[in-house]
């Protein structure tokens, strides 16, 4: 059965033939800056995942569900599909293939709190959690203008 080796939250991922490169990856807190009013932003935010294929399980069709919700568990992102694992030429026989993929994305977190990545293939189930915190940016006040110093 394929297994989710690993999972983290970054702030940007890429897959490039078969490696993943992470940038300012494996945090748990996620500071957002809240404008005066309280219009909440929206964060980009990258998800790395490697995938570890036994032998026995390489040339099928594996489904792979990702999603990141929040602490009741309400989906606010939910992204699905298959990988197959061929066996390259003159791979030793019982050897285990890793696949990975990076997942990039705009997320508007309706508010701070907890949330989780879930990351799901075959009967395994991988989840990171981390939290989001609003930062408030205080409003911008007029340049107080004095009298003259010049003489």
């Amino acid at each position: 059965m394929p297994q989710i080796e690993l999972l983290t939250v970054a702030n940007h991922a890429e897959a490039i033939n078969g490696l993943l490169y992470l940038s300012g990856a494996g945090w748990t807190e996620l500071f957002r800056p809240i404008q005066p009013g309280g219009q909440v932003p929206v964060n980009h935010v990258g998800i790395g995942v490697a995938i570890l294929v036994s032998w026995n399980e390489t040339n099928q069709r594996h489904h792979v569900t990702l999603r990141i919700e929040n602490a009741d568990g309400q989906v606010l992102v939910n992204v699905e599909g298959d990988i197959e694992m061929g066996r390259p030429a003159g791979l030793a026989p019982g050897s285990d293939l890793r696949g990975v993929m990076a997942i990039n994305g705009e997320v508007q977190f309706p508010a701070a709190g907890i949330y989780r990545v879930v990351a799901s293939v075959g009967g395994d189930t991988r989840t990171v959690t981390f939290r989001v915190h609003d930062t408030p940016i205080p409003a911008l006040q007029p340049p107080q203008i004095g009298p003259s110093t010049r003489g």
